[in-house]
Protein backbone atom coordinates (compact mmCIF):
# COMPACT_ATOMS: atom_id res chain seq x y z
CA UNK A 1 0.00 0.00 0.00
CA UNK A 2 1.08 3.13 -1.19
CA UNK A 3 1.53 5.74 2.33
CA UNK A 4 -1.30 8.59 2.66
CA UNK A 5 0.73 11.99 1.75
CA UNK A 6 1.14 14.01 5.04
CA UNK A 7 -1.33 17.21 3.81
CA UNK A 8 -3.92 14.50 2.63
CA UNK A 9 -3.77 12.82 6.38
CA UNK A 10 -4.05 16.44 7.81
CA UNK A 11 -6.94 17.22 5.64
CA UNK A 12 -8.83 14.23 6.71
CA UNK A 13 -7.86 14.41 10.04
CA UNK A 14 -9.58 17.95 9.98
CA UNK A 15 -12.55 17.26 8.39
CA UNK A 16 -13.47 14.44 10.75
CA UNK A 17 -12.91 17.27 14.06
CA UNK A 18 -14.54 19.40 11.76
CA UNK A 19 -18.05 17.28 11.90
CA UNK A 20 -17.68 17.54 15.89
CA UNK A 21 -19.73 20.46 16.54
CA UNK A 22 -19.26 20.66 20.34
CA UNK A 23 -18.51 18.60 22.89
CA UNK A 24 -20.57 17.69 26.58
CA UNK A 25 -19.80 19.43 29.39
CA UNK A 26 -20.76 19.07 32.86
CA UNK A 27 -21.94 22.54 34.91
CA UNK A 28 -18.93 23.51 37.14
CA UNK A 29 -19.55 22.92 40.25
CA UNK A 30 -17.60 25.62 42.27
CA UNK A 31 -13.96 24.39 41.92
CA UNK A 32 -12.11 26.74 40.32
CA UNK A 33 -8.93 27.47 40.72
CA UNK A 34 -7.44 31.25 40.71
CA UNK A 35 -3.59 32.63 40.05
CA UNK A 36 -4.77 34.80 42.42
CA UNK A 37 -7.91 36.11 44.78
CA UNK A 38 -7.59 39.66 44.48
CA UNK A 39 -6.18 41.85 41.45
CA UNK A 40 -4.66 45.07 42.52
CA UNK A 41 -5.20 47.28 39.89
CA UNK A 42 -2.45 49.66 40.73
CA UNK A 43 -2.85 54.01 41.18
CA UNK A 44 -4.73 55.25 38.26
CA UNK A 45 -5.53 58.59 37.83
CA UNK A 46 -9.52 59.64 37.73
CA UNK A 47 -10.77 59.13 34.56
CA UNK A 48 -7.75 57.52 33.30
CA UNK A 49 -7.38 53.85 31.64
CA UNK A 50 -5.56 51.58 33.51
CA UNK A 51 -3.22 49.03 32.27
CA UNK A 52 -4.42 45.73 31.56
CA UNK A 53 -4.13 42.96 34.10
CA UNK A 54 -4.31 38.95 33.89
CA UNK A 55 -5.93 36.45 35.92
CA UNK A 56 -5.92 33.26 35.39
CA UNK A 57 -8.92 30.38 36.32
CA UNK A 58 -8.23 26.62 36.65
CA UNK A 59 -10.56 23.49 35.63
CA UNK A 60 -8.30 20.91 37.68
CA UNK A 61 -11.33 18.48 37.50
CA UNK A 62 -11.25 15.29 35.43
CA UNK A 63 -14.55 16.72 33.55
CA UNK A 64 -15.35 19.21 30.81
CA UNK A 65 -16.72 22.10 32.28
CA UNK A 66 -19.49 25.13 31.78
CA UNK A 67 -19.36 27.64 33.87
CA UNK A 68 -22.85 29.46 34.12
CA UNK A 69 -21.90 33.06 33.92
CA UNK A 70 -18.63 35.04 34.36
CA UNK A 71 -19.84 38.80 35.33
CA UNK A 72 -18.41 41.68 37.67
CA UNK A 73 -20.26 42.01 40.73
CA UNK A 74 -22.16 45.88 39.83
CA UNK A 75 -23.24 44.45 36.05
CA UNK A 76 -23.21 46.37 33.71
CA UNK A 77 -22.28 49.54 35.96
CA UNK A 78 -19.18 48.39 36.80
CA UNK A 79 -16.26 50.65 36.24
CA UNK A 80 -14.05 47.54 35.40
CA UNK A 81 -13.69 45.77 31.66
CA UNK A 82 -13.29 42.33 31.42
CA UNK A 83 -12.20 39.83 28.34
CA UNK A 84 -12.44 36.19 28.77
CA UNK A 85 -10.12 34.30 26.17
CA UNK A 86 -10.95 36.77 24.04
CA UNK A 87 -14.48 37.06 24.28
CA UNK A 88 -15.99 40.77 24.95
CA UNK A 89 -19.32 39.17 26.69
CA UNK A 90 -21.86 42.01 27.05
CA UNK A 91 -20.01 45.33 27.15
CA UNK A 92 -17.24 43.22 28.77
CA UNK A 93 -19.38 42.67 31.75
CA UNK A 94 -21.30 39.32 31.83
CA UNK A 95 -20.57 36.44 30.25
CA UNK A 96 -22.64 33.30 29.92
CA UNK A 97 -22.05 29.59 29.39
CA UNK A 98 -18.28 28.94 29.45
CA UNK A 99 -16.55 26.40 28.43
CA UNK A 100 -13.47 25.20 30.21
CA UNK A 101 -11.70 21.68 29.46
CA UNK A 102 -10.62 19.31 31.78
CA UNK A 103 -7.12 20.35 33.09
CA UNK A 104 -7.25 23.41 31.31
CA UNK A 105 -7.43 26.86 32.36
CA UNK A 106 -8.65 30.01 30.51
CA UNK A 107 -7.34 33.43 30.42
CA UNK A 108 -9.08 37.12 31.73
CA UNK A 109 -7.84 40.57 31.34
CA UNK A 110 -9.47 43.18 33.72
CA UNK A 111 -9.19 47.01 33.05
CA UNK A 112 -10.89 50.23 34.55
CA UNK A 113 -11.17 53.69 34.04
CA UNK A 114 -12.73 55.57 37.03
CA UNK A 115 -13.64 58.48 38.34
CA UNK A 116 -12.73 59.86 41.93
CA UNK A 117 -16.35 60.23 42.63
CA UNK A 118 -16.41 56.19 42.02
CA UNK A 119 -14.70 55.74 44.99
CA UNK A 120 -14.69 54.92 48.44
CA UNK A 121 -14.79 58.55 49.77
CA UNK A 122 -12.30 58.36 52.82
CA UNK A 123 -10.09 55.91 51.42
CA UNK A 124 -10.48 56.64 47.99
CA UNK A 125 -10.31 53.02 46.86
CA UNK A 126 -12.62 51.64 43.77
CA UNK A 127 -13.78 47.62 43.94
CA UNK A 128 -15.41 45.33 42.78
CA UNK A 129 -15.48 41.52 42.30
CA UNK A 130 -15.36 39.04 39.47
CA UNK A 131 -18.22 36.45 39.92
CA UNK A 132 -18.73 33.11 38.78
CA UNK A 133 -21.65 30.89 38.48
CA UNK A 134 -24.04 32.01 41.48
CA UNK A 135 -26.01 30.67 44.49
CA UNK A 136 -24.35 27.91 46.37
CA UNK A 137 -21.15 27.21 43.33
CA UNK A 138 -20.78 31.08 43.60
CA UNK A 139 -16.92 31.70 43.60
CA UNK A 140 -15.19 35.35 43.76
CA UNK A 141 -11.98 37.42 42.59
CA UNK A 142 -11.73 40.89 44.84
CA UNK A 143 -10.45 44.03 42.45
CA UNK A 144 -8.76 46.61 44.13
CA UNK A 145 -8.02 50.37 42.52
CA UNK A 146 -6.85 53.13 44.35
CA UNK A 147 -7.99 56.24 42.47
CA UNK A 148 -6.23 59.11 42.44
CA UNK A 149 -7.76 62.99 41.86
CA UNK A 150 -5.38 65.13 39.58
CA UNK A 151 -4.89 68.84 37.94
CA UNK A 152 -5.29 68.02 34.22
CA UNK A 153 -3.22 70.39 32.16
CA UNK A 154 -3.54 69.88 28.02
CA UNK A 155 -3.58 71.39 24.95
CA UNK A 156 -6.94 72.75 24.21
CA UNK A 157 -8.79 70.90 20.85
CA UNK A 158 -10.45 73.35 18.42
CA UNK A 159 -14.03 72.95 16.92
CA UNK A 160 -12.79 72.11 13.51
CA UNK A 161 -10.56 68.93 15.17
CA UNK A 162 -6.78 69.96 15.83
CA UNK A 163 -4.54 71.21 19.06
CA UNK A 164 -3.11 73.72 20.72
CA UNK A 165 0.22 74.16 19.35
CA UNK A 166 3.23 75.95 20.25
CA UNK A 167 6.36 77.64 17.57
CA UNK A 168 9.47 75.56 18.03
CA UNK A 169 11.98 77.39 15.64
CA UNK A 170 10.11 76.61 12.27
CA UNK A 171 8.42 73.81 13.85
CA UNK A 172 5.16 72.85 15.93
CA UNK A 173 4.37 70.59 18.55
CA UNK A 174 1.60 70.16 20.79
CA UNK A 175 1.65 72.26 23.53
CA UNK A 176 0.14 75.35 25.50
CA UNK A 177 1.13 78.19 27.51
CA UNK A 178 0.11 78.06 31.18
CA UNK A 179 -2.53 80.80 31.95
CA UNK A 180 -2.48 82.26 35.65
CA UNK A 181 -6.38 82.98 35.57
CA UNK A 182 -7.62 79.60 33.72
CA UNK A 183 -11.36 79.84 33.98
CA UNK A 184 -11.17 76.03 34.98
CA UNK A 185 -7.91 75.49 37.04
CA UNK A 186 -7.37 79.27 38.34
CA UNK A 187 -3.28 80.19 38.14
CA UNK A 188 -1.58 77.78 36.74
CA UNK A 189 1.26 79.49 37.13
CA UNK A 190 1.43 78.46 40.85
CA UNK A 191 1.84 74.33 41.31
CA UNK A 192 0.56 73.48 44.96
CA UNK A 193 0.82 69.87 46.48
CA UNK A 194 -2.72 69.57 46.61
CA UNK A 195 -2.98 67.65 44.22
CA UNK A 196 -0.92 65.53 41.19
CA UNK A 197 -0.51 67.57 38.02
CA UNK A 198 -0.78 65.52 34.95
CA UNK A 199 0.48 67.37 32.30
CA UNK A 200 -0.30 66.27 27.98
CA UNK A 201 2.13 67.89 25.94
CA UNK A 202 4.34 70.47 25.97
CA UNK A 203 3.28 73.31 28.57
CA UNK A 204 5.09 76.86 28.01
CA UNK A 205 6.07 79.49 30.77
CA UNK A 206 4.95 82.49 28.70
CA UNK A 207 7.50 85.72 28.36
CA UNK A 208 8.04 87.49 31.38
CA UNK A 209 6.11 85.08 33.89
CA UNK A 210 7.45 82.70 36.64
CA UNK A 211 6.12 79.36 36.80
CA UNK A 212 6.28 78.35 41.03
CA UNK A 213 6.70 74.93 42.35
CA UNK A 214 6.11 74.74 46.16
CA UNK A 215 6.90 71.98 48.42
CA UNK A 216 5.42 68.37 47.95
CA UNK A 217 4.84 69.13 44.36
CA UNK A 218 3.96 66.09 42.00
CA UNK A 219 3.57 66.34 38.24
CA UNK A 220 3.55 63.77 36.03
CA UNK A 221 4.02 63.99 32.45
CA UNK A 222 2.31 61.95 29.78
CA UNK A 223 4.59 60.60 26.70
CA UNK A 224 5.92 63.06 24.32
CA UNK A 225 5.20 65.55 26.75
CA UNK A 226 7.26 68.37 29.17
CA UNK A 227 7.81 71.77 30.58
CA UNK A 228 9.03 74.76 28.66
CA UNK A 229 10.34 78.40 30.34
CA UNK A 230 10.31 80.69 27.38
CA UNK A 231 12.34 83.68 26.53
CA UNK A 232 12.66 85.91 29.66
CA UNK A 233 10.90 83.56 31.66
CA UNK A 234 11.65 81.90 35.17
CA UNK A 235 11.10 78.40 36.80
CA UNK A 236 11.87 78.49 40.56
CA UNK A 237 11.39 74.73 42.03
CA UNK A 238 10.44 75.24 46.18
CA UNK A 239 11.65 71.39 47.38
CA UNK A 240 12.43 71.64 50.99
CA UNK A 241 13.98 68.71 52.95
CA UNK A 242 12.28 65.75 53.44
CA UNK A 243 12.42 63.66 56.66
CA UNK A 244 11.42 60.16 54.92
CA UNK A 245 11.83 58.56 52.22
CA UNK A 246 8.50 59.12 51.23
CA UNK A 247 10.38 62.73 49.94
CA UNK A 248 6.87 64.34 51.14
CA UNK A 249 8.56 67.92 50.87
CA UNK A 250 10.17 67.06 47.68
CA UNK A 251 8.98 67.95 44.27
CA UNK A 252 9.08 65.51 41.92
CA UNK A 253 8.68 65.11 38.24
CA UNK A 254 7.73 61.76 37.04
CA UNK A 255 5.41 59.58 33.91
CA UNK A 256 2.19 59.34 34.62
CA UNK A 257 2.63 55.45 34.29
CA UNK A 258 1.90 54.95 38.18
CA UNK A 259 2.39 51.06 37.99
CA UNK A 260 5.69 49.61 39.53
CA UNK A 261 6.54 48.07 36.50
CA UNK A 262 7.29 51.60 35.28
CA UNK A 263 9.19 52.76 37.96
CA UNK A 264 12.68 52.86 36.50
CA UNK A 265 11.46 52.89 32.89
CA UNK A 266 13.85 55.88 31.08
CA UNK A 267 12.54 58.01 28.36
CA UNK A 268 8.95 57.95 29.85
CA UNK A 269 8.40 61.77 28.75
CA UNK A 270 10.40 64.37 27.32
CA UNK A 271 12.18 67.01 29.41
CA UNK A 272 12.42 70.27 30.77
CA UNK A 273 13.46 72.83 28.62
CA UNK A 274 15.01 76.03 29.75
CA UNK A 275 14.99 78.01 26.24
CA UNK A 276 16.96 80.27 24.94
CA UNK A 277 16.66 83.62 27.27
CA UNK A 278 15.05 81.82 30.04
CA UNK A 279 16.37 83.90 33.40
CA UNK A 280 16.54 83.70 37.01
CA UNK A 281 15.55 79.83 37.32
CA UNK A 282 16.06 77.71 40.46
CA UNK A 283 15.85 74.45 41.41
CA UNK A 284 16.12 73.52 44.74
CA UNK A 285 14.82 69.69 46.55
CA UNK A 286 13.81 68.62 42.85
CA UNK A 287 13.54 64.41 42.04
CA UNK A 288 13.11 64.05 38.06
CA UNK A 289 12.72 60.72 37.19
CA UNK A 290 12.64 58.65 34.19
CA UNK A 291 12.62 61.54 31.30
CA UNK A 292 14.27 61.61 27.98
CA UNK A 293 16.40 64.67 29.16
CA UNK A 294 16.09 65.57 32.48
CA UNK A 295 17.09 69.03 32.29
CA UNK A 296 18.07 70.79 28.95
CA UNK A 297 19.44 74.06 29.89
CA UNK A 298 20.23 76.21 26.57
CA UNK A 299 21.74 79.65 26.20
CA UNK A 300 20.22 81.18 29.29
CA UNK A 301 20.59 85.12 29.44
CA UNK A 302 23.20 85.13 31.15
CA UNK A 303 21.75 84.55 34.94
CA UNK A 304 23.06 81.77 36.66
CA UNK A 305 20.60 78.70 37.12
CA UNK A 306 20.96 77.45 40.49
CA UNK A 307 21.06 73.39 40.69
CA UNK A 308 20.94 72.49 44.45
CA UNK A 309 20.08 69.34 46.12
CA UNK A 310 18.73 67.50 43.07
CA UNK A 311 18.02 64.27 42.05
CA UNK A 312 17.95 62.82 38.22
CA UNK A 313 17.30 59.21 37.95
CA UNK A 314 17.04 57.37 34.15
CA UNK A 315 17.14 59.64 31.75
CA UNK A 316 17.29 57.88 28.47
CA UNK A 317 19.85 60.36 27.07
CA UNK A 318 20.89 62.64 29.36
CA UNK A 319 20.38 63.79 33.37
CA UNK A 320 21.58 67.69 32.62
CA UNK A 321 22.26 68.67 28.74
CA UNK A 322 23.87 72.46 28.99
CA UNK A 323 24.63 74.30 25.68
CA UNK A 324 26.19 77.42 26.55
CA UNK A 325 24.71 77.99 29.53
CA UNK A 326 26.04 78.90 32.89
CA UNK A 327 25.04 76.57 36.18
CA UNK A 328 26.15 76.57 39.68
CA UNK A 329 24.90 73.24 41.21
CA UNK A 330 25.66 71.86 44.88
CA UNK A 331 24.40 68.29 46.03
CA UNK A 332 23.31 66.97 42.46
CA UNK A 333 23.16 63.55 42.05
CA UNK A 334 22.63 61.73 38.86
CA UNK A 335 22.72 58.12 37.32
CA UNK A 336 21.97 56.26 34.72
CA UNK A 337 21.55 58.27 31.36
CA UNK A 338 21.92 56.37 27.88
CA UNK A 339 24.99 58.90 27.05
CA UNK A 340 25.85 61.21 29.55
CA UNK A 341 24.56 62.20 32.88
CA UNK A 342 26.07 65.71 32.72
CA UNK A 343 26.74 67.07 29.62
CA UNK A 344 28.25 70.61 29.63
CA UNK A 345 28.33 71.37 25.47
CA UNK A 346 28.77 74.33 23.35
CA UNK A 347 30.77 76.32 25.54
CA UNK A 348 29.53 78.22 29.30
CA UNK A 349 29.99 78.74 32.89
CA UNK A 350 29.61 75.67 35.04
CA UNK A 351 30.29 74.97 38.79
CA UNK A 352 29.57 71.85 40.56
CA UNK A 353 30.41 71.19 44.60
CA UNK A 354 29.60 68.27 46.44
CA UNK A 355 28.05 66.05 43.36
CA UNK A 356 27.74 62.60 42.65
CA UNK A 357 27.33 61.78 39.05
CA UNK A 358 27.32 57.80 38.63
CA UNK A 359 26.33 56.38 35.56
CA UNK A 360 25.19 52.63 35.01
CA UNK A 361 23.92 52.22 31.76
CA UNK A 362 24.79 49.50 30.14
CA UNK A 363 26.63 50.80 27.34
CA UNK A 364 30.49 51.19 26.00
CA UNK A 365 28.87 54.92 24.62
CA UNK A 366 27.86 56.55 28.04
CA UNK A 367 30.16 58.42 29.93
CA UNK A 368 29.25 60.09 33.48
CA UNK A 369 30.38 63.85 32.98
CA UNK A 370 31.04 65.15 29.17
CA UNK A 371 32.19 68.71 29.15
CA UNK A 372 33.05 70.07 24.98
CA UNK A 373 33.36 73.84 23.98
CA UNK A 374 31.56 72.80 20.71
CA UNK A 375 28.27 71.40 18.85
CA UNK A 376 28.54 69.86 15.13
CA UNK A 377 26.40 71.61 12.60
CA UNK A 378 25.81 74.96 14.66
CA UNK A 379 26.75 78.10 13.23
CA UNK A 380 29.35 79.01 14.99
CA UNK A 381 30.46 75.66 15.53
CA UNK A 382 32.93 76.37 18.90
CA UNK A 383 31.90 79.12 21.91
CA UNK A 384 33.89 79.76 24.94
CA UNK A 385 34.01 77.49 27.90
CA UNK A 386 34.97 80.01 30.37
CA UNK A 387 34.87 77.51 33.30
CA UNK A 388 34.08 74.04 33.86
CA UNK A 389 34.46 73.51 37.78
CA UNK A 390 34.09 70.38 40.06
CA UNK A 391 34.65 70.27 43.42
CA UNK A 392 34.61 67.40 45.92
CA UNK A 393 32.86 65.17 43.30
CA UNK A 394 32.31 62.21 42.65
CA UNK A 395 32.66 60.98 38.76
CA UNK A 396 31.55 57.29 38.58
CA UNK A 397 30.45 54.30 36.89
CA UNK A 398 29.90 50.87 35.19
CA UNK A 399 31.97 51.75 32.21
CA UNK A 400 35.97 51.82 32.49
CA UNK A 401 36.35 55.55 31.40
CA UNK A 402 33.70 58.05 32.97
CA UNK A 403 34.57 61.37 32.08
CA UNK A 404 34.79 62.66 28.35
CA UNK A 405 36.75 66.05 27.50
CA UNK A 406 36.19 67.40 23.69
CA UNK A 407 37.54 70.00 22.28
CA UNK A 408 37.95 72.37 19.44
CA UNK A 409 40.12 74.62 18.62
CA UNK A 410 38.77 78.84 18.10
CA UNK A 411 37.28 78.90 21.43
CA UNK A 412 38.17 78.69 24.97
CA UNK A 413 38.35 75.20 26.80
CA UNK A 414 38.95 75.82 30.72
CA UNK A 415 38.11 73.19 33.53
CA UNK A 416 39.63 72.27 36.71
CA UNK A 417 39.03 68.91 39.21
CA UNK A 418 39.55 69.49 42.45
CA UNK A 419 39.53 67.08 45.21
CA UNK A 420 37.22 64.36 43.35
CA UNK A 421 37.15 60.39 42.94
CA UNK A 422 37.17 59.45 39.03
CA UNK A 423 37.19 56.57 37.21
CA UNK A 424 38.98 56.51 34.38
CA UNK A 425 40.72 53.45 33.71
CA UNK A 426 42.51 54.43 30.57
CA UNK A 427 42.00 50.97 28.59
CA UNK A 428 44.96 50.02 26.53
CA UNK A 429 46.19 53.17 27.40
CA UNK A 430 44.91 55.20 23.96
CA UNK A 431 44.43 58.53 26.07
CA UNK A 432 48.53 58.36 27.72
CA UNK A 433 49.77 61.17 25.74
CA UNK A 434 46.61 63.24 25.76
CA UNK A 435 47.05 66.54 27.52
CA UNK A 436 43.93 66.42 29.08
CA UNK A 437 44.06 63.32 31.27
CA UNK A 438 47.29 64.22 33.16
CA UNK A 439 45.21 63.61 36.25
CA UNK A 440 48.76 63.44 38.31
CA UNK A 441 50.95 65.85 36.36
CA UNK A 442 48.53 68.47 35.43
CA UNK A 443 48.27 70.86 38.25
CA UNK A 444 47.12 73.39 36.35
CA UNK A 445 43.43 71.74 35.79
CA UNK A 446 44.17 68.43 38.01
CA UNK A 447 44.71 68.45 42.25
CA UNK A 448 43.78 66.01 45.11
CA UNK A 449 42.67 63.25 42.07
CA UNK A 450 41.82 59.64 43.17
CA UNK A 451 41.58 57.47 40.15
CA UNK A 452 39.89 54.57 39.98
CA UNK A 453 38.89 54.34 43.88
CA UNK A 454 35.77 52.13 44.76
CA UNK A 455 33.63 54.46 46.97
CA UNK A 456 31.14 51.92 48.25
CA UNK A 457 28.10 53.05 47.22
CA UNK A 458 25.43 51.55 49.64
CA UNK A 459 22.93 50.45 46.80
CA UNK A 460 22.95 51.33 43.53
CA UNK A 461 20.32 49.61 41.73
CA UNK A 462 18.28 51.75 44.60
CA UNK A 463 19.89 55.00 43.89
CA UNK A 464 21.33 54.49 47.45
CA UNK A 465 24.82 56.64 46.62
CA UNK A 466 25.55 57.54 50.56
CA UNK A 467 28.30 56.02 52.20
CA UNK A 468 30.30 54.78 54.86
CA UNK A 469 33.77 55.24 56.76
CA UNK A 470 35.28 52.21 54.23
CA UNK A 471 34.54 53.90 50.77
CA UNK A 472 37.29 55.84 49.00
CA UNK A 473 35.49 59.41 49.41
CA UNK A 474 35.67 59.44 53.20
CA UNK A 475 36.95 62.73 54.37
CA UNK A 476 38.61 63.01 50.90
CA UNK A 477 36.90 66.18 50.56
CA UNK A 478 38.45 70.07 51.09
CA UNK A 479 36.88 72.01 53.25
CA UNK A 480 37.75 75.37 51.16
CA UNK A 481 34.94 73.74 49.01
CA UNK A 482 32.54 72.48 51.95
CA UNK A 483 28.80 73.09 51.35
CA UNK A 484 27.44 73.10 54.93
CA UNK A 485 24.69 70.51 54.62
CA UNK A 486 24.99 67.24 52.10
CA UNK A 487 21.08 66.86 50.50
CA UNK A 488 19.99 64.83 52.88
CA UNK A 489 20.23 67.84 55.41
CA UNK A 490 23.11 65.97 57.80
CA UNK A 491 26.18 68.61 58.55
CA UNK A 492 28.90 67.80 57.22
CA UNK A 493 31.98 67.54 59.65
CA UNK A 494 35.91 68.22 58.30
CA UNK A 495 37.17 67.25 56.51
CA UNK A 496 34.24 66.43 54.73
CA UNK A 497 33.39 63.62 51.86
CA UNK A 498 32.97 63.71 48.52
CA UNK A 499 29.84 63.55 46.63
CA UNK A 500 26.63 64.77 47.76
CA UNK A 501 26.21 62.27 50.81
CA UNK A 502 28.08 62.84 54.06
CA UNK A 503 28.87 59.97 55.57
CA UNK A 504 25.83 58.57 57.87
CA UNK A 505 24.23 55.18 57.76
CA UNK A 506 20.85 54.72 56.64
CA UNK A 507 18.85 51.53 55.72
CA UNK A 508 19.87 50.09 52.62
Amino acid sequence: MRPIPLLLFIGIMLSIFSCRSDFETVTSTGDLKFSKDTIYLDTVFSNIGSSTYRLKVYNNSKNDITIPSIKLGKGLNSKYRITVDGLQGTNGKIFNNVDLLAKDSLYIFIETTANIADAIPNDFLYTDQIQFDSGENLQNVKLVTLIQDAVFLYPKRFADGTTETLPIGNEKIDGFYLDENDPVNGNELQFTNDKPYVIYGYAAVPSNKTATFEAGTRVHFHANSGLIVANNASININGTLSTTDKLENEVIFEGDRLEPDFSDVPGQWGTIWLSDGSTNNTFNHLTIKNATIGLLIQNNDGTTVSVKNTQIYNSSNYGILAQTAKINGENIVINNAGLANLACTYGGNYSFVHSTFYNNWNSSQQVAVLVSNYILGAVPEVKDLTAATFNNCIIYGSYSNEMSLTKKTGAAFEYQFNNCLIKFDNVANQFTTNPDYQFNTDTAHYNAILLNKDPKFFNILRNKFNIDETSAAFAKGNSAYLIPFDIRGNLRVLPPDLGAYQNKTFPK
